[in-house]
């Protein structure tokens, strides 16, 4: 990524989207994030990223965040919402922003959804696949929209997230039957490698911690460089 382009960064304000912050701010990459509410505004700014004000759920805003004044380069988005939440952002806030990539020439959209969703199902618990059923399925309908898009996609699916500093120990699989957990912070920084990593264009993805998977499964990890 050369030159003046941004990475635009929907879902900074917490969890995995705030890492993802941290850490390409951390490489020296532009960021611009969309924030709904002016809570974390200053927080990042102080980090260096450029703000732009927007709801994902109104299609507009989302053209207009996205077109600006400097290119964007790639689109990455972990927007969504828990079951108690009524409207989420999980499939039509991501429709939105997919098509505000489309219309502004983004050459890639990384999408973080989570195991569960599409054929990763078979991965979890029956209780808690009660549980997440609704958010899970507004996952998946945002996964297939942006396959179907055109644009280069990545979608990573991250097992069950903790908040301690990254291991290290986070992998990117194409096995859609593994499960466990990983820390937010590993997970950031397995989507800031795919940026760049033409291995990951066009891949679904599991992401978990090697050392926290349920059961010992064989599996094949992707090497991205």
């Amino acid at each position: 990524m050369t030159g003046e382009s941004y990475i635009f960064l929907a879902g900074a304000s917490r969890g995995v989207g705030r890492e993802i912050a941290k850490y390409l701010t951390e490489q020296g990459k532009k960021v611009k994030a969309l924030l709904r509410s002016p809570d974390s505004r200053s927080e990042l700014e102080a980090m260096g990223i450029k703000v732009v004000m927007g709801d994902a759920l109104d299609a507009a805003a989302m053209e207009q965040a996205i077109q600006g004044d400097e290119p964007i380069s790639a689109v990455i988005s972990t927007i969504g919402g828990l079951p108690k939440d009524g409207e989420r952002a999980d499939y039509l806030g991501n429709k939105n922003l997919i098509d505000a990539a489309l219309k502004a020439g983004v050459q890639k959209f990384i999408l973080v959804s989570s195991i569960g969703s599409g054929e990763s199902v078979v991965a979890i618990p029956p209780q808690a696949l009660e549980t997440l059923k609704p958010v899970l399925l507004e996952k998946e309908q945002a996964e297939k929209y942006l396959i179907a898009s055109g644009l280069i996609y990545t979608v990573i699916r991250p097992g069950g997230l903790k908040s301690e500093p990254a291991t290290g120990n986070g992998v990117l699989t194409e096995d859609y039957k593994v499960a466990g957990t990983i820390h937010r912070a590993d997970v950031a920084q397995l989507v800031c490698q795919c940026l760049d990593a033409d291995a990951a264009n066009h891949k679904i993805l599991s992401a978990i911690d090697r050392t926290q998977m349920y059961g010992n499964p064989e599996f094949e990890v992707l090497t991205l460089n």
